[in-house]
């Protein structure tokens, strides 16, 4: 695995603890306003970790695709085909 899959899958997995940890905690305290912190402090930092994963794979993705996007102009100009211009319009001579 890349050190970015590595980072992804740490990062998902912090945050899902920290999301178990605030499920945990709202059943298992006492009364509202522990509960309530418990549910504000740990389930916030689980969501922005989560979403920290997502975002860092989304990356990740698009990264991978531009290469591939890139190589495949390429071997489109390599064959001769030409990039379509405002000239080209159907219909007009």
């Amino acid at each position: 695995m890349t050190p970015t899959e590595w980072a992804i899958v740490v990062l998902a997995l912090v945050g899902a603890f920290f999301a178990g940890v605030a499920s945990i905690g709202i059943v298992r305290l006492p009364d509202v306003y522990t509960r309530a912190h418990a549910a504000s402090k740990s389930d916030t930092l689980g969501a922005v970790l989560t979403i920290a994963a997502a975002a860092l794979a989304i990356l990740s993705l698009i990264h991978i695709s531009e290469r591939a996007r890139s190589e495949m102009c390429i071997r489109d100009r390599d064959q001769g085909i030409e990039p379509w211009t405002a000239g080209d319009e159907e219909g007009k001579s």
